[in-house]
C-alpha cells in the first residue's frame, strides 16, 4: 500500500513489489495463527473438535447460510451508504456480489482482510477513483469494528463475564486514549497546500459525510449493528452444535470476547487469536477450554460454508460491471477535499 496526496493509503501498481517488511509480517503473522490453533489442539486434544465439528448438519448449514447472507447484505449496505456520501456510485446489487466475493476471499486466503482489498481495488478501477474507493472500504470496516466494540461493551458490562471487573478500568482508559487522539486530530492544521492538511481535511470530509451524515449515519449504525448480531448468532450457533449447553447469558460475553479477538492481525484467515480468547474465556466461566477450542473451530466452518456463495461469484461474475465509465464522464469530482481526476486515468491502476 502507498498513500495517494490525500494521505489515504492505495494498493501499489502491479509493477511495485511488495515491500519486504509487510511480506514478512504477513507470513509471521499466519504462521502465528496456524501454530496457536495447532498448540491448543496439542494442548487440550482433538476430541471435542473433531466431535463438534462432526456435528455440523443441514439445519446448521442452512442457518449459517441465512445469517451469512444477512450480514453479508448487511456490509453491503453500509459499504453502499459510505461509498456513495463520498461521490462514489455504488448498486445494491453490485456491493452484495462483490461483499460475497470478499467474504470467501477473506475466509480462505491468509490475512483475513485481502477479499476487502480485492473489492476496494475493483470498485476503484471501475468507478474511476481509486483512492476514494479505497477509503470507503476502510471507513465502512471501520464503522462495523466501531459499533462492535460499543456493543460488546455494553453487553459485557451488562452481563457476566470473565473480564467484567475489569471493564469499568478498561473503558475508562480507553476513553481517556479517545478524547485524547480527538484533540490531537482537532489540533492539525487543515489550512495550507501541505500534505498533512490535505490528509487531515479529507479524514474529516469523508467522516462527517460518510459516517456521520444525517443521511448516512442511521443506516451505517443500523446495518452495523445488524452484521454484528448476524456474528454472534453464528457464534452461539457454534456453541450449540459443539455440544455447548451454557445459558445465552453467560455463553453471549464469551462469543463476543472470541469475536474481538479475530480484529488482531495475527490470524490465518481468522483461525488463531479467536481460538486461544475461547479457550481461556470458555475455561475461565468453568465451561472447558476445550469446548471453547470446539466452538471456535465449528463457528470458522460454518463461517466458511456460508462464505461459499462469494465462490461462485468469483467464478461466475467476469462480465463488465454496470459501473464502468459512462461516455462524458471525465472526472471524478472534489468531494472529500480531492481534485479533480481524470477517469480514464485511475481506471485499471491497482
Amino acid at each position: 500500500m502507498s498513500p495517494d496526496p490525500t494521505g489515504t493509503a492505495v494498493a501499489r501498481t502491479p509493477s511495485s513489489p511488495p515491500a519486504r517488511g509487510s511480506s514478512a509480517w504477513a507470513w509471521l503473522s499466519n504462521l502465528a495463527g496456524v501454530g496457536l490453533v495447532g498448540a491448543l489442539l496439542w494442548w487440550l486434544g482433538t476430541g471435542p473438535a473433531l466431535a463438534g465439528l462432526r456435528r455440523i448438519d443441514a439445519p446448521a448449514v442452512l442457518t449459517a447460510l441465512a445469517l451469512g447472507a444477512l450480514a453479508t447484505v448487511g456490509c453491503a449496505w453500509r459499504w453502499r451508504l459510505v461509498a456513495e456520501a463520498l461521490g462514489i456510485r455504488l448498486p445494491l446489487g453490485t456491493a452484495v456480489a462483490d461483499c460475497y466475493r470478499a467474504v470467501f476471499l477473506n475466509a480462505t486466503l491468509p490475512g483475513g482482510v485481502l477479499g476487502d482489498v480485492h473489492r476496494a481495488v475493483r470498485h476503484g478501477r471501475e468507478a474511476g477513483d481509486l483512492g476514494r474507493a479505497v477509503r470507503a472500504v476502510v471507513w465502512e470496516r471501520t464503522a462495523g469494528q466501531v459499533v462492535q466494540v460499543v456493543l460488546a461493551v455494553v453487553l459485557l458490562l451488562a452481563l457476566p463475564s470473565p473480564v467484567r471487573p475489569y471493564l469499568p478500568m478498561v473503558t475508562g482508559v480507553a476513553v481517556a486514549v479517545g478524547l485524547v487522539l480527538v484533540v490531537f486530530v482537532r489540533a492539525l492544521p487543515r489550512s495550507g497546500p501541505s500534505r498533512r492538511a490535505r490528509a487531515v481535511r479529507a479524514v474529516v470530509a469523508d467522516v462527517r459525510a460518510g459516517l456521520l451524515g444525517r443521511r448516512t449515519g442511521p443506516g451505517v449504525l443500523l446495518a452495523s449493528t445488524v452484521v454484528v448480531g448476524c456474528h454472534l448468532a453464528t457464534f452461539v450457533l457454534a456453541a450449540r452444535v459443539a455440544g455447548v449447553t451454557a445459558p445465552l447469558s453467560v455463553l453471549v460475553p464469551l462469543t463476543l470476547l472470541a469475536l474481538l479477538a479475530m480484529g488482531l492481525p495475527a490470524n490465518m484467515a481468522g483461525f488463531g487469536p479467536r481460538e486461544g480468547m475461547a479457550a481461556w474465556a470458555f475455561g475461565a466461566a468453568g465451561l472447558g477450554a476445550a469446548e471453547g477450542v470446539a466452538t471456535a473451530l465449528v463457528y470458522g466452518a460454518l463461517v466458511l460454508v456460508a462464505a461459499l456463495p462469494g465462490a461462485a461469484v468469483l467464478v461466475l461474475r467476469g462480465r463488465p460491471s454496470a459501473l464502468r465509465e459512462r461516455p462524458g464522464d471525465r472526472t471524478v469530482g472534489t468531494q472529500g477535499g480531492s481534485s479533480p481526476v481524470p477517469a480514464a486515468g485511475l481506471a485499471g491502476s491497482a
